[in-house]
């Protein structure tokens, strides 16, 4: 499994082994140790453009059966042209499927003083990729811990380690049954 993230995903300010990614690493390999190997290819910083251009080393060195596309945040909140977006998120689930891969795609919400109106677009990018891809769409990766300030660090935009495992919870019932 290839997960192809942003700081959300990377362990930002965090100890690697601290982050969601490889707390359900932790989780496959007690469960199902031969089947499943996780490979955190999350960068912080990273935009759906810096995704597009490594996905096909990632897709080449890995060669995964299931990839996850977590990006999007820093594209949302550089104020990034949306339909740009949409074509990057839409070219990887391409790419991913093309090499073999099932895909699934992890939306995420920018904060409200960006304006509801573009809010409401930018969410709108992963529902229609999601449905025009026919991939599994989890709408907000934070979804469970975004109205309590306390499960961010001092930025109020990255998650604590303490906040992890409920973020692991709120992808694991997602995620699941992509798993079969």
């Amino acid at each position: 499994m290839l997960i192809l993230g942003d700081s959300l995903s990377a362990a930002y300010n965090l100890r690697a082994e601290q982050g969601w990614v490889s707390l359900l690493n932790d989780k496959l390999q007690a469960s199902q140790p031969q089947r499943w190997q996780v490979v955190n290819a999350s960068i912080s910083g990273e935009t759906t453009s810096g995704g597009l251009s490594r996905l096909p080393v990632a897709l080449q060195t890995h060669r995964p059966k299931l990839v996850i596309i977590a990006l999007g945040a820093n594209d949302g909140l550089r104020g990034l042209q949306l339909d740009a977006v949409r074509s990057n998120l839409t070219n990887m689930v391409q790419m991913a499927q093309r090499s073999g891969a099932a895909v699934a795609l992890i939306g995420i919400e920018i904060p409200p003083n960006y304006g509801e109106a573009y809010r409401n677009r930018f969410r709108a990018v992963f529902t229609a990729v999601a449905a025009a891809e026919n991939v599994p769409l989890l709408p907000f990766l934070l979804v469970d811990i975004a109205e309590d300030l306390g499960n961010f660090q001092d930025d109020l935009i990255h998650p604590t380690a303490a906040a992890q495992p409920q973020i692991l919870a709120t992808v694991w019932p997602w995620l699941e049954p992509q798993l079969r």
